[in-house]
């Protein structure tokens, strides 16, 4: 398998992440299979290294002081913020700004053979496709409209349509990113 950087993540069918307020409330209550087509533990499985924006991760650690969870991932995770924070027990979390390029390089280096998951948000993973380093957009897409918020990637892009399936509620599609 080579590995490849992907911007694996869940939509609404008019194009958004989270809504106005940031909540994925919407997310939540969609019927899903894990063991599915495009199902998360085999995602993660392959996934050697991690990226997200600092509202994405902000996200997570509100979520975890919430729900009292625990940071799951064990691969290194950089986090594109101006404004660090808190870093969770256990978790291997690097802070970086600017150009995505050079901190690519840094995450292709620690993922060895395994894929880099660009978990989000939209603008984070269009800076990679700007760039020429994002390879695949996996994506399901929720029975569900927000009319607004959180875009799913706020850039044009070419694609090509490698793969198509239903996991419960969800329409799930990996693209390949044309260059």
């Amino acid at each position: 398998m080579i590995m490849a950087t992907i911007y694996y993540t869940a939509t609404t069918l008019d194009g958004y992440l989270a809504d106005d307020e940031d909540s994925l409330d919407w997310l939540f209550v969609q019927e899903h299979d894990d063991a599915g087509a495009f199902g998360y533990p085999a995602f993660i499985e392959r996934v050697g290294a991690i990226v997200m924006g600092g509202t994405t991760y902000r996200w997570v650690l509100d979520h975890l002081a919430r729900s009292g969870g625990a940071w799951e991932y064990t691969q290194p995770t950089w986090v594109f913020t101006t404004r660090p924070g808190g870093v969770p027990d256990g978790a291997d979390i690097r802070y970086a700004t600017g150009d995505v390029a050079p901190v690519h390089a840094q995450m292709i280096t620690a993922a060895g053979d395994r894929d880099v998951w660009i978990v989000g948000g939209g603008d984070l993973a269009g800076q990679f496709a700007d760039a020429g380093l994002l390879d695949e957009i996996i994506v399901s897409i929720a029975p569900v409209t927000l009319g607004s918020g959180r875009p799913l990637l706020p850039r044009r892009l070419d694609l090509r349509t490698v793969e198509v399936a239903r996991n419960g509620a969800f329409a799930a599609v990996r693209y390949a990113v044309e260059r």
